[in-house]
């Protein structure tokens, strides 16, 4: 009964195919909305009239029709689809509705076939199977008018695409497409992904190869996920009565009582030698093999190289100080090399020396130069504003000098050259100022009342502590450094104070009168119009005679630390206002340490104090050097304190150098063994107190670290200079950046840079350091003491003893030398105990 229906609406419609004309294999179909939305079909946006064709997949129309039952558009061709033997369908829009629908369903084999092969492929791919027969060429132009054609660039050509929605079968039609009409000013070609990837390939070409069978094996190596994980091991310990048993038992007892001697003498061998070295490793290291001592490897690295030729030619660096506030800027002080030259420069004004300063910014040329009627041997920048600088002369007079108007051309903010100077109250020695900017000095002491011989070393008090004329420290109220203290070869030491003395007022203005009629060549600044001709020590220290100082160290001088860079006053201070207080209103510093070291020309160390004492009479006197030691033949070339330790005090002479301790008066705590070649210089590390250096004469640079080794240096650089070190200065731009300035007799001064391996401080060095001092303070008192109670002993030996019978005195004498010896040998055991317990190897 429900059969009937069905034929009956078959013949219908294949009659209706019939009426209109409707080849087989098509069947009109009329799809919804929801339907076209659905297979992606939609009218005149996904289907077009150009492009009416859209392959639907079997598999999802059958869905769609057990789904959705007869709601589905599908479901009138039903057997249909199901009869149909591929797997994809044809579906084109009719737009004219020729078959009654707006779409319809082509099944027939070779419309797909024509849709996705056109006709002439074939025929194309034969012509390309085919192999072009050659033909003649001719030439449409004579080779004359190729060359007279010139050669014109062609318009280029340019295609622009934009993203075109392609279906099967149909063309495609490019055109041109401004990017200016976009709204972005560009045209982006995203990727997409292609709907042609569920056609299946029927027949594809392959090749193929006869290989052995495959086999899969794994290995040990096999891959694991990473995952976070932990391990906890508890150790196992034996119980109080195990413990005690074991301590107990004679057999333990017999082993340390066989052990204890061999592993003594395993000590003391490794102290005396190391034993652990490589002895093919050393081998052709030796002095005699032409090596220096210890490592050559290069920790420090040439950074730049500064030297005047108008100015360095046939001088030698005889000073060099870091500009404190301007990070970069150096100067070093020029002297002549031959010491006939060095007297007749003494004269005043004969042969004006300089100080020349150098810059990061202008590596080729100098930046400043500070003149001086003589060679200026030692300077010194002031601690409480950087712009006064204080220099020993040749002579013995101390110069100073004022750069505050030339702070811009320092700071790099203006060239050399082109700078004019402000400061018209000068030493003008020479009107014409061409190339570097020079400055003249603008205050000098009178050479009636200075130093008799050459000024070898200045330093800057602190700004918190002056000295009176008593030589008393107290303190200073204003924090401005105001005083400098100097040493010459006179054997004096004196001490200067930029301020005005304490005097009445009428004979101050007096005094001023009389300056100002003075017939003079040349003006003073106003700061320092005081200082013109009555600038006089405050204060003096006479060795009388019978020590030469050369180089001193006191702890209320300034040095360098390792602490940041202080910000300076722009505003230099009135030196003319400020007075020197009377005695009565000074407060006496009572803790102040005024005991110095002082290095003499014959190579003694002096441990001195230089405050007065006072005689039976009352008379005030110098007193006499609390111990004085011959460390060093010759003279002694540097005296400086530790950053980190004031008490601590390196020195060095032309063999060897050696470090002191403050109080400790049996002699140095350590001294080298000579090398061979001559020590000219040393100065200590700014970030390491186990580190310094020590500059030779054939311009090598030896590193010491007395944490690694005393007896020989960690690294030495070779090569640094190509002629005799005259001097060393450090400098800490910041925690990872560190500059060592060195300097020859042949004017040239370079800068390297220090790797961190000898800037980085190890773990505790500050308080290991303070351990290894108080050890070798320790093992030095303890030596002293054998010492001095051998020589009791060697005098009591000495003794003569009355003897009746002649032949029991050799046999006496021999019995008595082998008890000192057995009594020598008894107190180095006692020695060697007291060292091994201190290090902690007993």
């Amino acid at each position: 009964m429900r059969m009937a229906p069905k034929r009956q609406r078959r013949s219908k419609s294949a009659s209706r195919r019939k009426e209109k004309g409707q080849p087989p294999g098509v069947h009109p179909l009329a799809l919804t909305s929801a339907t076209q939305e659905l297979f992606e079909c939609r009218a005149d946006e996904d289907v077009t009239r150009e492009s009416p064709y859209k392959l639907l997949r079997k598999y999802a129309i059958i869905q769609d029709i057990k789904t959705r039952a007869a709601v589905s558009d599908f479901s009138p061709m039903e057997q249909i689809v199901l009869d149909y033997a591929e797997e994809e369908i044809l579906l084109v829009f009719d737009k004219d509705s020729t078959y009654g629908q707006n779409f319809y369903l082509d099944l027939t084999a070779e419309a797909k076939h024509r849709l996705t092969k056109p006709q002439d492929s074939e025929l194309f791919e034969d012509e390309m199977r085919r192999t072009p027969e050659p033909k003649k060429s001719t030439s449409l132009i004579t080779e004359k008018e190729i060359e007279q054609e010139s050669v014109k660039e062609r318009e280029k050509l340019r295609l622009k695409f934009s993203r075109v929605q392609v279906e099967i079968g149909t063309t495609v039609t490019l055109s041109d497409y401004n990017v200016a009409d976009s709204k972005h000013n560009y045209v982006e070609f995203p990727s997409y992904q292609d709907n042609r990837s569920f056609i299946r390939v029927m027949q594809r070409d392959c090749g193929i190869q006869a290989v052995s069978r495959l086999r899969s094996d794994a290995t040990q190596t096999a891959w694991k996920l990473k995952k976070n994980d932990f391990t906890q091991y508890s150790p196992r310990e034996l119980s109080q009565e195990e413990k005690e048993a074991i301590l107990q038992s004679e057999s333990l007892k017999n082993f340390t009582m066989s052990v204890t001697p061999r592993v003594l003498l395993a000590l003391q061998q490794q102290e005396i030698a190391d034993v652990f070295v490589d002895d093919f490793e050393a081998l052709g290291s030796a002095a005699e093999a032409g090596d220096l001592p210890g490592q050559t490897s290069d920790l420090l690295v040439l950074h730049q190289g500064f030297t005047d030729k108008m100015h360095t030619k046939d001088r030698k660096i005889s000073s060099i100080n870091w500009h404190p506030t301007i990070p970069g800027v150096i100067a070093v002080a020029l002297t002549t090399k031959k010491g006939e030259e060095l007297m007749e420069s003494a004269v005043f004004g004969s042969q004006p020396s300089f100080i020349v300063f150098y810059s990061f910014s202008f590596p080729t040329n100098s930046q400043l130069l500070l003149r001086s009627p003589g060679d200026i041997l030692c300077f010194e920048f002031c601690p409480s504003n950087p712009n006064i600088i204080a220099g020993g002369c040749i002579n013995g007079q101390v110069v100073l000098w004022d750069i505050s108007a030339y702070v811009t051309c320092l700071q790099g903010s203006q060239p050399s050259g082109t700078h004019s100077s402000d400061n018209k109250e000068t030493f003008n020695f020479d009107e014409k100022k061409v190339g570097t900017p020079t400055v003249d000095f603008c205050a000098m002491s009178d050479v009636k009342a200075t130093h008799k011989a050459r000024i070898t070393d200045i330093h800057w008090l602190l700004p918190s502590v002056q000295v009176s004329v008593a030589g008393v420290p107290v303190e200073n109220t204003s924090n401005i450094s105001v005083q400098i203290v100097t040493c010459g070869l006179d054997g004096t030491i004196m001490f200067w104070d930029l301020r005005v003395p304490t005097m009445p007022e009428q004979l101050l203005a007096g005094t001023m009168q009389d300056q100002k009629t003075t017939g003079t060549s040349w003006s003073v600044p106003q700061p320092f119009t005081h200082l013109r001709s009555t600038w006089r020590p405050l204060f003096k220290i006479d060795f009388s005679g019978e020590h030469v100082p050369v180089k001193f160290s006191m702890d209320l001088c300034t040095c360098q630390r390792n602490t940041a860079v202080k910000e300076f006053s722009e505003t230099l201070p009135d030196y003319s206002q400020l007075r020197i207080p009377p005695a009565n209103e000074m407060k006496v510093l009572e803790d102040v340490n005024t005991k110095f070291y002082t290095g003499t020309e014959d190579g003694e160390i002096i441990y001195s104090d230089w405050k007065l004492g006072k005689d039976e009479s009352g008379q005030q006197y110098s007193p006499k050097p609390l111990f004085c030691v011959g460390a060093h033949l010759m003279m002694v070339n540097t005296v400086q304190r530790s950053p980190f330790f004031q008490d601590i005090i390196l020195t060095t002479g032309p063999l060897h150098f050696a470090i002191w301790k403050d109080g400790v008066t049996e002699g140095p705590l350590v001294k080298s063994q000579w090398s061979g070649d001559e020590c000219t210089v040393g100065c200590w590390s700014l970030s390491r107190p186990a580190v310094f250096f020590i500059g030779k004469a054939n311009g090598c640079l030896e590193v010491w670290n007395l944490l690694e080794s005393s007896i020989k240096p960690v690294h030495v650089q070779t090569h640094v200079t190509s002629s005799r070190i005259t001097c060393l200065k450090p400098w800490a731009v910041s925690l990872k950046k560190h500059f060592l300035a060195v300097t020859n007799d042949l004017g040239v001064l370079r800068i390297f840079e220090i790797l961190r391996t000898l800037y980085h401080p190890s773990k505790n060095e500050i308080s290991r350091m303070e351990k290894y001092f108080d050890m070798e303070k320790n093992y030095l008192k303890f030596w002293r003491e054998k010492e001095k109670l051998w020589s009791k002993e060697k005098k009591v030996a000495e003794e003569p003893k009355q003897k009746k019978v002649e032949p029991s005195r050799s046999a006496k004498s021999v019995c008595t030398a082998e008890e000192e010896e057995l009594k020598r040998y008894n107190d180095f055991k006692m020695l060697e105990e007291s060292i091994l317990k201190e290090i902690g190897l007993w």
